[in-house]
């Protein structure tokens, strides 16, 4: 009920649910847009990740401000600096996704290439945003709020929703460079 509730309320949101739709929106298997034009999802995947980055960058200044109103130190965790990397690369990689809404602005490169370097990149993202998350399921705030099974089962999500993204993007962008 406190300000600090905020950061954990925000991020999980954005990283757990909003990104991880947002990336599960051009799966052959489970996206819930299947029949739309890759266009259609496209802009989805973009309104998706944007209110995943605004919640990003608002969980962050919930935890920033609270811990300046304590004095206390920033970023000294492993979960605050790897925290703060996600967020900060997702809000660079929002940026870069608009090369490919706009793919005239970056005529060096072609769009498959723009496509495959947004998608690799965007994983890296998505996974320090999963370990983030992991390393703030460890904290002294959240093993005394979950105990025993309920934390083992809290843990398992950011980590299977992983493997999921990953073999998404590596079967659709990665394993498909290879065999070119």
């Amino acid at each position: 009920s406190g300000l600090f509730s905020w950061h954990p309320f925000l991020m999980t949101l954005s990283f757990s649910f909003l990104m991880t739709e947002a990336l599960l929106l051009f799966s052959p298997d489970c996206s819930p847009l299947q029949r739309f034009s890759y266009k259609v999802k496209g802009r989805y995947h973009w309104i998706l990740q944007s209110l995943a980055a605004t919640g990003a960058v608002l969980g962050l200044a919930a935890v920033f401000y609270n811990k300046y109103l304590n004095n206390k130190l920033h970023f000294t965790t492993w979960h605050g600096l790897i925290g703060v990397s996600a967020v900060l690369c997702a809000a660079a990689q929002s940026l870069g996704g608009v090369s490919l809404l706009y793919p005239k602005l970056v005529k060096a490169w072609s769009l498959a290439k723009l496509k495959r370097y947004h998608a690799t990149s965007g994983l890296v993202v998505y996974l320090l945003g999963c370990t983030s998350l992991l390393l703030g399921m460890c904290s002294l705030w959240f093993t005394t709020a979950v105990h025993s099974l309920g934390w083992y089962l809290a843990s398992l999500c950011p980590a299977l929703c992983a493997l999921v993204i990953m073999n998404q993007v590596t079967s659709s962008y990665v394993a498909k460079k290879r065999f070119q």
